[in-house]
């Protein structure tokens, strides 16, 4: 493993400051900021930064696919989507899979995928997000089934205990049982898909949950009871919650962007993230892509990925750079803290705390971003797992 020394970058430091300076990678660690000449070595690698961005890696909690992969292909789909996440400056990725308990090839390719993240090198993969089943509100292929000890027992099983998400509906019947035993288990547990009431969501996140997904997006309004009053839901109870946390699929077609600034006049920029929700194509030209749910998805980045023959959205064509991108247009905020929306606030929400933050003795999860905000070079744990081309010839 090469020993690192980046020259002349800004050093984002997400949440607190941007600094201009050198950054020393030892070991795939990061071994300091501007550190003695003398106490560098000969046998390290120096590289120009020219006054470029330095970031530590992206965190994309819930992403299906990316590219001509799709992660409910199984181990093949996980492998060849990191060689292509680390292209959009990500280096964490939870593959996300919507489970289909009904049908044994879905559970056989859910297994094959979690024995597969042993395996995978280019991007870190602390575990699977499982969107569903246990569903009120049904969406692309999400099924809508109600709290199940049994089969969460089976699910989890499959997937060898390398569930770190899943993702619920608040009023499905029973999930408050399902809640508490994803919380025994340290599994996170995300709300979603939802037309859930004030009192559901409060009991969802007093059992446990603590994060909801894609948010504004399948959460639904409970049905006006009195003309004229404006009925109060999850979106109410979690955006005045301080337990819970928030994600957003920043693609200018899922949320529109006043929306976003809503939650972060809420939340405060600790309690936002950035989440792609990409599905097969994503990051490449528009068109037509093959799924394994039974129907082709038509991804483009102006109306995001959906259901070919019947145009409901069905996952985004968003990469985690373009969000991030987009994040810095409409927030109004320190750039340093929109930076952390989309590294150190995931990290804290998994618990990775060498995750997220160029800190002495964090991993070197780190890119350097030309002016266009596409990543130059990407770091994972200290190698070099991406270079931009145009850098090489």
């Amino acid at each position: 493993m090469l020993d690192y020394l980046l020259r002349n970058v800004r050093i984002v430091e997400p949440g607190r400051r941007i600094v201009t300076g050198d950054l020393l990678v030892r070991h795939g660690r990061v071994a300091g900021q501007n550190p003695d000449p003398q106490a560098v070595g000969s046998e390290v690698v120096e590289i120009a930064g020219d006054g470029r961005l330095l970031t530590p890696g992206l965190i994309d909690l819930h992403t299906h696919g990316i590219g001509h992969s799709l992660y409910e292909q199984g181990g093949v789909g996980l492998r060849s989507a990191a060689r292509e996440l680390v292209r959009f400056g990500v280096t964490t990725v939870l593959p996300t899979i919507v489970p289909q308990p009904a049908k044994p090839e879905s559970l056989e390719r859910l297994a094959d995928l979690a024995a597969a993240i042993p395996d995978v090198s280019e991007v870190n993969v602390p575990g699977l997000h499982l969107e569903g089943p246990f569903m009120a509100v049904g969406g692309a292929a999400c099924p809508t089934l109600p709290g199940d000890l049994d089969l969460l027992d089976r699910l989890l099983k499959c997937c060898a205990g390398r569930v770190v998400v899943m993702s619920v509906s608040p009023d499905t019947p029973g999930i408050l049982a399902v809640i508490e035993a994803l919380r025994a288990r340290d599994i996170r547990i995300f709300l979603t898909h939802t037309r859930a009431t004030v009192e559901q969501t409060e009991a969802a996140l007093a059992a446990g949950a603590c994060h909801a997904t894609h948010f504004y997006d399948v959460f639904y309004a409970p049905p006006e009871s009195d003309p004229g009053v404006r009925p109060v839901g999850a979106v109410e109870a979690i955006l005045a919650d301080a337990r819970a946390t928030v994600d957003f699929i920043a693609d200018g077609v899922h949320v529109h962007p006043t929306a976003i600034r809503a939650a972060v006049a809420a939340k405060g920029w600790k309690g936002v993230m950035l989440i792609t929700d990409s599905n097969i194509g994503a990051g490449l030209p528009a068109g037509v892509y093959p799924t394994t749910w039974g129907f082709p998805v038509r991804v483009s980045p102006e109306s995001a990925a959906r259901h070919a023959t019947e145009n409901t959205l069905a996952g985004s064509a968003l990469t985690m750079d373009r969000g991030m991108a987009n994040l810095l247009r409409w927030l109004d905020l320190p750039p340093e803290q929109i930076w952390a929306m989309g590294t150190l606030n995931p990290a804290r929400l998994l618990g990775l705390p060498d995750k997220g933050h160029l800190d002495t003795g964090a991993d070197a999860d780190l890119v350097l971003w030309d002016e266009d905000l596409t990543a130059a070079m990407t770091w994972t744990k200290g190698v070099l797992v991406h270079e931009k081309r145009e850098n090489l010839s």
